[in-house]
């Protein structure tokens, strides 16, 4: 099969997290697999751009991509020439695969596929919700709705959980709606013993893009309530303005000393999260949540709200808690996790990472992805 691949930004681009390193799995995946990937994308990193060349494709860890400079510095990354390529090239490919949406990048790659009658597939990576329409640019966000619906109807969409597949179909109803998990980064498999290693303040982790869906508030807030000792590590980075409004919120409640900040971490992330008891993400709204994956794939158990769409995965496979998104919730789960749930904890340092690699090995996820592809074709 022949595949094009649109995302707003990716690879070296990890200043935007997850979404960057599963695209970029899945479409090394696809090469591995034989098929012929090529990724259009714009040279957006932040504020700033990629240092790289434009116009012509670049070897990405064996995929070919093609960064397009974007006029806008901003989410909407704006770029005529991304819109004429795909709108030029899109019928050499057998579909076209958006990721994302909300910005100018996608949106526009789409009409130029379905003016093109290419089978179109957009995975929306959690901004098509009720929480992406409520909490930033509410009326552009309808307007865009509302102008991008024939299309959107004309379209098939892939999402990576219950959760996304229920938002999603409350604000559209595609040609057809396939969910499969994302693509996430393991380090090599390695088993724990199941001795208690744990010694001294009970070692929390959040470790994320620091954003205000992701719950650090009510993390927060409820640290005030927690009875034992612990200790916060919050690692990642974000915006400024927010990071430092949690900070304060910290001192205010007088638990800043019992909180490091270590800014955004990447090649030495597994032993960041292997050296922690707890993973914790309160999120407003998640449509996966990769670093959960990398957390208990190290033997890290994990507490995420029920707005994470891999709560019920959690659940079902007992790999840790979830609760609601509220700090009252957040606080009474970490006070039972460290008073009354030693064993589980355990349980889940020797289990969890042979569970991950069994649910979330690369091979026998491709051949889903190729499956649904296929199918979307030949419909």
């Amino acid at each position: 099969m022949k595949i094009l691949h649109v995302v707003a930004s990716y690879k070296p681009a990890y200043i935007y997290g997850g979404p960057i390193m599963s695209v970029a799995m899945l479409c090394e995946n696809l090469v591995k697999a034989g098929h012929e990937v090529q990724v259009y994308t714009t040279t957006a990193n932040g504020l700033a751009e990629l240092d790289i060349p434009t116009g012509q494709p670049v070897d990405v860890d064996g995929v070919p991509v093609t960064y397009f400079a974007r006029i806008t510095k901003d989410h909407s990354h704006f770029s005529p020439a991304l819109f004429k390529a795909v709108y030029r090239d899109a019928k050499k490919f057998d579909l076209v695969h958006i990721h994302a949406w909300w910005n100018l990048a996608v949106v526009m790659a789409g009409l130029a596929a379905i003016s093109k009658k290419v089978p179109l597939l957009i995975s929306p990576r959690g901004t098509l919700s009720a929480y992406s329409f409520q909490n930033k640019n509410k009326v552009i966000k309808s307007l865009m709705h509302r102008i991008s619906m024939p299309f959107l109807k004309r379209s098939h969409f892939h999402v990576t959980s219950v959760h996304e597949m229920e938002a999603v179909e409350a604000l559209v109803k595609g040609k057809s709606i396939t969910s499969l998990p994302n693509f996430v980064k393991l380090p090599p498999l390695k088993i724990n013993n199941n001795e208690n290693t744990r010694h001294g303040p009970f070692k929390l982790l959040f470790f994320s893009r620091i954003e205000e869906k992701k719950g650090l508030d009510i993390l927060i807030a409820a640290l005030n309530l927690v009875t034992f000792p612990y200790h916060l590590t919050i690692a990642g980075s974000g915006n400024d303005d927010y990071i430092n409004r949690i900070k304060t919120q910290a001192v205010n409640r007088g638990i800043n000393h019992k909180i490091t900040w270590v800014g955004f971490v990447n090649e030495g992330k597994f032993d960041l999260l292997r050296q922690h008891d707890l993973f914790v993400l309160p999120s407003y709204d998640e449509n996966f949540g990769n670093a959960v994956i990398e957390s208990l794939s190290t033997g890290t158990a994990v507490l995420i709200s029920r707005g994470v769409g891999l709560a019920g995965y959690i659940a079902e496979n007992r790999l840790g808690w979830v609760c609601d998104n509220n700090e009252t919730s957040v606080a009474a789960h970490i006070n039972k996790i460290i008073g009354n749930e030693a064993a589980a904890l355990d349980r889940i340092r020797k289990n969890a990472p042979e569970i991950i690699y069994q649910h979330f090995e690369g091979e026998a996820l491709v051949k889903k992805y190729t499956d649904m592809y296929q199918q979307i074709i030949t419909s």
